[in-house]
């Protein structure tokens, strides 16, 4: 008896600690989600990048994180989670310290889009093996709490995102990838101490189901983001759409085919496996991408600099972070069903009155619409990823949370390609009107609006001194209302998400419902952290 209480308290210090390094490990990933929206027109500026170029500095890492989820948490299972989290550190610095030197000329654009690709294929090896980590170190009935804290630390380092990219930027815009290198040294050495033990499947991994929903979700991306400059009666823009969408459906169809596939596809059958993901999907249209677009409307239409527009984002996780926590308690004693639910509705109604206010052009009218838009997706977050995991039976942690996280990552990626085109063709059709009403010729125009921003001073050089400032008020108000549009359609995409949400069963996962998945011990209340 004397010797139970240092055991249970080593235990307990050893799965809080597992928490801790899995928090810093994946924080450089969260806040890379944030940070480079703010400094996207300054990259834009001094690497002469093309305004696609710049979207893809983007996209090209939430791509990637999409594509590669899946194989990461299988890598977790196969080859065990520390290892996994491990190398995903260390690939996440180097590419981030490579996307800090991109070098100027007309190589900048290439290379940028690349490195951003392998910071987001090291973070897709990443966060599903910490996940893995953290779910197998807390017993079921603590696993809501402790998730709630994952992802609401995880959303408040996200919001240093904008903050550090703002002030950084002020510095120049290569520290906000150098900034990665200190974060990566402490989750190394936290990682290393954790005790995190090492559990492996010896199992073979699906390399052709890899490549196949890779290809899948990289063309349908493409053709939705590259429609804008296509044309969505372009040939080659449907080939990419309908190829990625024909290709995901082959991916399917494949891995119900494949002895030890890439994902158990079947896990789909679970009615509240299903609901989870798809409340996933299509909150992520809105979550990740809204950073983007607030960033740049801050500085277009409300004239911010880099370091207010980091403020200007952190107001939503005013509302987030509270409510991640409420969240995350609400699961434990209900289910997720109340939290998913509450979430999709707060969320869509903030939404909708963000977008009604966006084009006051004033903070002061905004920022309560934008809380209560953080808060709903903090509500929903952590529930519906954490009732994921734990209601898929039969399939490893690694696995789950890869597939949860795919869904999620490929929602991103599809809601910037998406918004991305329609904020791009509101803008133009607006701000051409609008210029054409001063007199601007229409070529000049075209040339402004096509600009992405409706230029700067440069762009404006040909236009007569009278009517600049007519000119930079236009382009203000026309960007808020086309960010009005996107705003719009990412509470629509949350409406969706409330109807999936309502078909999930509802009730609590306990430890007579649901099993450990294969390659994971039984957790306890003293047992060690673990990975598979």
């Amino acid at each position: 008896m004397a010797m139970a209480a240092p055991v249970g308290s080593s235990a307990a210090r050893s799965k809080w600690l597992a928490l801790t390094a899995m928090m810093f490990a994946v924080a450089m990933t969260f806040i890379d989600q944030t940070i480079v929206a703010i400094a996207a027109p300054n990259i834009q500026s001094e690497l002469s990048l093309s305004s696609s170029g710049v979207t893809w500095t983007v996209n090209s890492y939430l791509l990637a994180l999409a594509a590669g989820f899946a194989l990461g948490g299988r890598l977790a299972d196969v080859l065990g989670s520390r290892r996994i989290v491990l190398i995903g550190i260390v690939g996440f610095a180097v590419s981030s310290t490579l996307c800090g030197f991109t070098p100027k000329g007309s190589f900048a654009e290439t290379w940028m889009i690349v490195f951003r690709a392998t910071q987001g294929l090291s973070a897709a090896l990443m966060i599903p093996a910490a996940l893995a980590v953290v779910v197998a170190a807390f017993p079921l009935r603590e696993r809501g709490k402790a998730l709630a804290i994952f992802f609401g630390v995880s959303g408040g380092l996200t919001a240093i995102g904008p903050i550090a990219g703002g002030y950084l930027t002020q510095w120049t815009w290569r520290a906000i990838f150098w900034i990665n290198i200190p974060v990566a040294v402490v989750a190394l050495v936290l990682t290393l101490a954790a005790g995190i033990v090492p559990v492996v499947r010896r199992e073979p991994i699906d390399w052709r189901g890899a490549a196949v929903v890779a290809i899948g979700m990289a063309l349908s991306v493409l053709g939705f983001e590259q429609a804008r400059s296509w044309g969505w009666d372009s040939p080659l823009t449907w080939v990419c759409i309908v190829g990625g969408l024909l290709a995901l459906g082959l991916f399917v169809v494949l891995e119900l085919r494949t002895p030890v596939p890439l994902i158990k596809v079947r896990i789909f059958r679970e009615r509240a496996f299903l609901s989870d993901n798809l409340v996933l999907f299509f909150s992520m249209i809105a979550f990740v991408p809204v950073f983007f677009f607030a960033s740049v409307y801050s500085q277009v239409s409300l004239g911010y600099g880099a370091s207010n527009a980091g403020l200007y984002l952190l107001v939503f996780f005013a509302g987030f972070a509270p409510a991640a926590q409420v969240g995350g308690r609400i699961l434990d004693s209900r289910g997720a069903k109340p939290a998913v639910v509450a979430g999709c509705v707060v969320a869509t109604v903030g939404f909708l009155c963000w977008a009604w206010k966006v084009t006051d052009l004033s903070l002061g009218a905004q920022w309560w619409c934008i809380v209560v838009a953080g808060a709903g997706i903090g509500l929903l977050l952590g529930p519906a990823s954490t009732d994921a995991t734990n209601r898929a039976i039969d399939a490893s942690y690694g696995e789950v949370t890869g597939v949860t996280q795919t869904v999620r990552n490929y929602g991103s990626a599809l809601g910037l390609a998406v918004l991305g085109t329609v904020l791009g063709n509101v803008f133009v059709s607006r701000l051409e009107t609008s210029l054409g009403a001063f007199g601007v010729p229409p070529a000049t125009a075209a040339r402004l609006a096509s600009s992405g921003t409706g230029g700067g001073g440069g762009d404006l050089a040909g236009v007569p001194a009278a009517l600049r400032q007519q000119i930079e008020a236009a382009v203000a108000a026309d960007f808020a209302v086309a960010t009005r549009a996107v705003l719009i359609g990412m509470a629509i995409a949350l409406a969706v998400s409330l109807v999936a949400a309502l078909l999930h069963p509802g009730g609590q996962v306990t430890e007579e419902t649901t099993s450990s998945p294969a390659g994971i011990a039984d957790d306890d209340a003293d047992t060690p952290a673990q990975a598979g």
